[in-house]
Formats: structure tokens, C-alpha cells, sequence
């Protein structure tokens, strides 16, 4: 059968050079496989005819029968339209155009009988259709009956001709050259033991419904094609990682690490702590390389338990590092393990894009030499001139923020694969987070450590302020500091600096008596670093910033978040942000500050962060809310990796149901070696196409 992916979409009947460029740019659509895996993102039922007389101003769509009486061309220059006057016999409506006014004339003929689909809005007590589509009666048979597909195009696709019905009319030219027929990408027994209908069969009603049943059965098959391809690639390599690769066993837990944990700690572990410790080191021991995913909520002790695994490297003579996503990140693990460690020996060094040259000169060396046992970094630590004597152990903190090369390159830092630990306090949603690191043991945090209490998190409205002043001032009284974070919104960061600094001058005249200072993304790293310096130091009372400040910093006195325009932050970010504080012994308070104008789903976002502290119960709230895409950008799975018609927010089920199938497969042929697997073998190449299999890399 014609390889569907290589057949470029210039050699279309109706496309052509010019409309490929733009399919290309605009929809992502190169070849035939890319246009049939084009989904429509809704569709509207065309098997009912209304009347004029019928029409109301709340009807989504409509679908009429009738003539055109006259077209008029009215206004001038920009206000220039076309309107034809329309009647079913019970009423009369406009059709307006205001482009393609002459391809429209040429088109239509007065007094033919037409059929005319469109949204109706109300305008001067009349109601007209703009840009409505239109179609000879004698066509009724391919455009009225049934369920009506609508894709998303761009306003480049519609002036090039390429609206929703254009592209449903290529749907259409594609499937009839390939007689309704889609090479099947899943083997007979398989399809058999899932009960769901063919691949060609689900195409053809995903684009074409027969009926509503036979559309929701061609959803549910083409959401399980695409979660069971994701999660087979995904466990092949964990499977294959498991077999195959070997990690450098640490059989001892020696002096460094029961020593800081006999006389060092700074408070008993959680139980969820312990157990976690116990899962990294049972990894470590087993022979096998460890790749875990330790999740756990912001201030849950995760620094002290990667601490606690760097230990565990040294005791067993090898070195370990930390690689964070930012300086600020950086300098904060440092400091939090220099001031854990106590004069204990273990050498550490911190090696950033900051450090000068001179103390470069040092460091390299004694690292190369296996002198320094423990380094912590930001991406300088994955630079050529970085070597390592005997690195056993990779911690990555925050790994959504590094790209999936620059993590492989810390593989290539030792002669041995070191053990990888990947942290995060972003809490993940189970159905994402099987997605995205669905190859890695997952270990949790979800305890606070003792001492600490919930932070009480507020809603307030813009026109309040005064009093939100006398409770700063309150807190500040009682020797506490306050943060309030301004949002960084990419395409008005302008606007965004011009509202952080109007603040700052309104604090700095509101609270005269106290010190404010000011970090935003855009000062030099010196300068942001002393301004930070004064608030951690206690000099400073009040840091006005943009969202930099959402991971790393660590100001114990620091009992207060304010942030302002909350309406304008994800769930996720908030729910970071209130991190911040917390930290100490004392009660600690956000406030979330927003307009009173506030859409439900905004309003839903700032109930759910008034009423939990629970970081996965958001997570899943903002996923729901959300959309997975902007919880996460793109699915981290190589190319073809993009989600285009499964929901991570609603298909959590048939994503499990697609796990247990491809774990059941895998089970029996772990290398999909098997005949009648090699039709999976080749639909994997297709998808997940890659020079470099990143998969292996954590």
C-alpha cells in the first residue's frame, strides 16, 4: 500500500505548490498521512433545515433552503461588503461577504435554489450570515444529512481558499483515490482482543460520520492508536533500559552518609522521605542503572533526600552532581547543602555560568581529578571542558526545563552510566505523568516536613488595596518579609516591567518606614543577585518581582506571597509561587490579588487555590481546567509525539487500558520480535523517528 507519510501533499487533486506551502506552515500538514491525521475539532449536525422565520440570535449554526433574490455591493474602500438577500419563503436574511466580493457574483446565480450554512448574528434588528457556505440543491446528498466536521484554519488558510470545507473536500479527494481504505497499523489478534473497529474504518468516520455511535467509536479507536504507541515506545525502552543496561552498584552505606544522618540532620525524616531513600538506594544497589522520577510537593525535603543519594555515591567512591535549570536555582542548593553538610569532608563545589574564571581554573581540575566529590551546577556543568573522574551518580532538578539533549550529555560525563535521579516540584497528574515519564520509576514526597504549618492563601480584589497595605504592614511589625510577584506574560513584557515598576515606586511611598527592592529577568545576574541578597540577608523587607522567583528561593522570615493580577497565572504557577512561603515555624499567607471582572474558569482557578494546598489535587484541577498542552508544551516523546486527538484531562482511562495492553505485549516479547509484531516495529519507526534515541537518556 502507498506509504501514506512520503506522499507529499503538493500531488493532491486541489492543492498544488502554493496551497502545500501554506498547508505546511499553517497546519503542519506535509503529507497525506499528515492531512488524514488533520481531525476535526468539532461537528455540527446538518440533517436539519430551519426557516427564516425560525431564527434567533443564540443559534450557533444554521442550515436554510432557498434563493437569492439581488446582491448590492455597499460602503466603500475597508467597509466595502456584498450582500445578497436570501428567503426560504418564510422570511428573508442577508448573506454578507466582505472578501472574494467578485469569485462570489461569478458564483451564484439569482433565483437558484441553494443551500445555505452559516453562524446568524443579529445586527440592526435584522439578521444576516457572513461568509456563509453555499451549495447547489441538487448537492444535498454530500453536504445535508448528517454530522459536519469543522477544522482549524488560520486566516492565511481561509485567504488562500482553505477553509474548513476546503479542507474537508481534500479529506474527501484523499479517501476516495485510496478507495476508504488505511493501511492498518495494529496486528489481527490485537485488534481482536481490543473489540474496536479498523483503522480505515475510524479515518473514514473520524472525517465522514456515518453516525454519532460509529464517530464516537472511531474516537475511542484512534485515541487508543495514538496513547498505545506513546506508552509502547515508552515501556519498550524502560524494558530494554532494565535488561541491558548496567549501573554501577553502591553496596555500602558507608561513613559520610550515616554519619550526616546520625549527627547532621535537621529534623527527623517524614515517613515518605524514608521511603523514598529506601527506593534510591535499593535502585543503586541492584545493579541496574536507576532512572527515577522523585516528585514531591514545594518545601516536601526533596533537596535533603538527593543529598542523602549523594552520599550514598561518595560512600561508594564515586561523585555525584546536581544540574538545576537556573542560577538562582543553583546558588540555593548550594547554600542549602553547604549549610546541611556543616564542615563535614565531603568537597563540593558550585559551577555556574557566573563563576569567574580564576575559580573555574580550580575547580576543573580537581573535579577531572575526583578531588571534588559533590558538584552543583547549571547547563556549565554539561560543557566538553567539564570532566569527571568517576561520576556514579546525575541528579536533574526541574527536567522540564532542560532540553532532552542537554540532559544525555551528562551520560557522556563518565566511562560508566551514572544512576539518574530527576526531581521536580511541579506535581505531576498520574495520566501525564505516565505520558511524559512513563519510562521511570516514580518515588513521591507527599508529606510536610514537621513544624510546618498549611499556608492560608486568600482571594482579594484590586479595589482593596488599603487594607491589603495594613496587613503587610501588620506582618512586617512582627519582623516577617513579604514577597509580591507581578506576572511576566510573553507578547506584553513592556506593559508587564511598566506595572512591576509603577509598583515598586507605590510601595516604596507606601511604606516609606521599610526597605523594597525590586528583581526582574532583565537585570544583569549581578545585579539581580545583590537585590536577592538584600531580602534573604534580612535587609531588605518587601522584593517586588516577575515570576523569576518562582523555584529555588529559600527565605524562611518570608511569610507572605502576594501576587498580583492572580487571573493572569496557570494553577500550576500559583500553586509554585505560594511555595515560596511557608518555609519557617510561623503562619504564612498568600494573597491572590484580581480584578473584579473574572471569567468562571478564573474564578473556578482561585477557589480551587483558596480551598487546597494539595499540589497533585491541583495539578489534576489544572489539567482539567487547562488542557494538558499548556500544562506542558509538547509531549516529550521525539517526533510525532504531539497528542492530536487524545485528551490527557478526560482520556485517563483508555490511556491505562493502552499501558496494560502494551505492558501485556511486551510481557511476551519484550524486543517485538515476533512476525506478527513487526507491523508495530514499523509504525514505531514512523512516529518516533530520531537519529539519536533519546528514549535511553532519562
Amino acid at each position: 500500500m502507498l506509504d501514506l507519510d512520503k506522499r507529499s501533499i503538493t500531488y493532491l487533486a486541489g492543492v498544488g505548490p502554493k496551497k502545500a506551502d501554506i498547508l505546511v506552515k499553517e497546519a503542519g500538514i506535509s503529507s497525506y498521512e499528515d492531512l488524514l491525521y488533520y481531525f476535526p475539532y468539532r461537528y455540527v449536525d446538518r440533517s436539519r433545515f430551519y426557516k427564516i422565520a425560525e431564527i434567533n440570535g443564540s443559534m450557533p449554526y444554521i442550515q436554510l433552503k432557498g434563493r437569492i433574490l439581488y446582491f448590492d455591493t455597499l460602503g466603500e474602500g475597508r467597509t466595502r461588503r456584498l450582500v445578497a438577500r436570501f428567503t426560504d419563503g418564510t422570511g428573508v436574511i442577508d448573506l454578507v461577504w466582505f472578501k472574494g466580493i467578485a469569485f462570489v457574483k461569478d458564483k451564484y446565480v439569482i433565483n437558484k435554489e441553494y443551500i445555505v450554512f452559516g453562524k446568524p448574528t443579529e445586527f440592526a434588528n435584522t439578521y444576516n450570515i457572513a461568509h456563509p457556505e453555499i451549495d447547489p440543491m441538487n448537492q444535498a446528498d454530500q453536504v445535508a444529512g448528517g454530522l459536519t466536521p469543522f477544522y482549524n484554519t488560520t486566516e492565511k488558510m481561509k485567504k488562500a481558499f482553505l477553509n474548513s470545507k476546503a479542507i474537508q473536500n481534500l479529506q474527501y479527494t484523499l479517501l476516495k483515490s485510496l478507495n476508504w481504505d488505511v493501511a492498518e497499523t495494529l496486528p489481527s489478534y490485537l485488534l481482536k482482543r481490543i473489540g474496536m473497529m479498523s483503522l480505515a474504518e475510524a479515518i473514514k468516520n473520524i472525517h465522514f460520520p456515518e453516525s454519532t455511535e460509529k464517530l464516537s467509536a472511531a474516537q475511542l479507536r484512534l485515541k487508543f492508536d495514538e496513547l498505545f504507541f506513546i506508552q509502547l515506545n515508552t515501556l519498550r525502552t524502560a524494558t530494554f533500559r532494565k535488561r541491558k543496561l548496567k549501573g554501577i552498584v553502591f553496596p555500602n552505606v558507608g561513613e559520610m552518609f550515616n554519619t550526616f544522618y546520625k549527627n547532621y540532620l535537621p529534623f527527623e525524616l517524614t515517613g515518605a522521605q524514608k521511603r523514598v531513600v529506601r527506593e534510591i538506594r535499593a535502585d543503586m544497589g541492584s545493579g541496574r542503572q536507576m532512572n527515577r522520577l522523585l516528585q514531591g510537593d514545594v518545601g516536601s525535603g526533596k533537596t535533603l533526600v538527593a543529598l542523602l543519594a549523594m552520599l550514598l555515591a561518595v560512600d561508594n567512591k564515586c561523585q555525584a552532581c546536581l544540574m538545576a535549570p537556573t542560577e538562582i536555582l543553583a546558588n540555593q542548593h548550594y547554600a542549602t547543602i553547604m549549610e546541611f553538610l556543616k564542615g563535614m569532608p565531603v568537597e563540593v563545589a558550585l559551577l555556574t555560568g557566573s563563576t569567574k574564571k580564576k575559580e573555574r581554573n580550580k575547580i576543573l581540575p580537581a573535579i577531572a581529578a575526583g578531588e571534588i566529590q559533590i558538584v552543583i551546577g547549571t547547563h556549565a556543568l554539561i560543557e566538553e571542558t567539564v570532566v569527571f573522574s568517576s561520576l556514579g551518580l546525575s541528579i536533574i532538578d526541574e527536567q522540564h526545563r532542560f532540553g532532552v539533549e542537554q540532559r544525555s550529555r551528562l551520560w557522556t560525563k563518565s566511562d560508566v552510566i551514572p544512576h539518574i535521579l530527576v526531581m521536580t516540584a511541579t506535581p505531576i497528574p498520574r495520566t501525564l505523568a505516565m505520558t511524559l515519564y512513563g519510562d521511570l520509576d516514580v518515588s513521591v514526597i507527599d508529606e510536610l516536613p514537621p513544624g510546618r504549618k498549611p499556608i492560608k492563601t486568600l482571594h482579594r480584589y484590586d479595589n482593596r488595596k488599603m487594607q491589603l497595605y495594613d496587613f503587610l504592614r501588620k506582618e512586617i511589625e512582627l519582623g516577617r518579609q513579604v514577597y509580591v510577584v507581578y506576572p511576566l506574560i510573553e507578547g506584553s513584557e513592556k506593559l508587564d516591567y511598566k506595572n512591576l515598576e509603577e509598583g515598586f515606586d507605590v510601595f516604596k511611598e507606601v511604606f516609606p518606614e521599610y526597605k523594597v527592592c525590586m528583581v526582574h529577568g532583565k537585570m544583569k545576574a549581578a545585579d539581580k543577585e545583590a537585590e536577592m541578597q538584600k531580602f534573604v540577608s534580612g535587609e531588605a523587607n518587601i522584593l517586588l518581582a516577575t515570576t523569576v522567583i518562582e523555584v529555588g528561593v529559600n527565605v524562611p522570615n518570608a511569610s507572605v506571597m502576594v501576587i498580583e493580577s492572580a487571573e493572569r497565572f496557570g494553577l500550576s504557577q500559583l500553586h509554585q509561587l505560594r511555595g515560596r512561603v511557608g518555609r519557617g515555624a510561623e503562619q504564612s499567607y498568600c494573597v491572590l490579588v484580581s480584578s473584579y471582572k473574572l471569567s468562571n474558569d478564573t474564578r473556578k482557578r482561585l477557589e480551587i487555590m483558596v480551598n487546597s494546598n494539595d499540589g497533585f489535587e491541583i495539578a489534576e484541577a489544572d489539567l482539567r481546567l487547562r488542557g494538558h498542552g499548556d500544562l506542558e508544551g509538547t509531549l516529550q516523546s521525539g517526533e510525532g509525539g504531539y497528542l492530536k486527538i487524545a485528551n490527557l484531562a478526560s482520556d485517563g482511562q483508555i490511556l491505562q487500558y493502552a499501558r496494560d495492553i502494551a505492558n501485556e505485549l511486551l510481557d511476551k516479547d519484550p524486543d517485538l520480535e515476533d512476525d506478527t509484531h513487526q507491523i508495530l516495529n514499523g509504525r514505531l519507526r514512523k512516529i518516533f523517528r530520531k537519529k539519536t534515541n533519546w528514549g535511553l537518556i532519562s
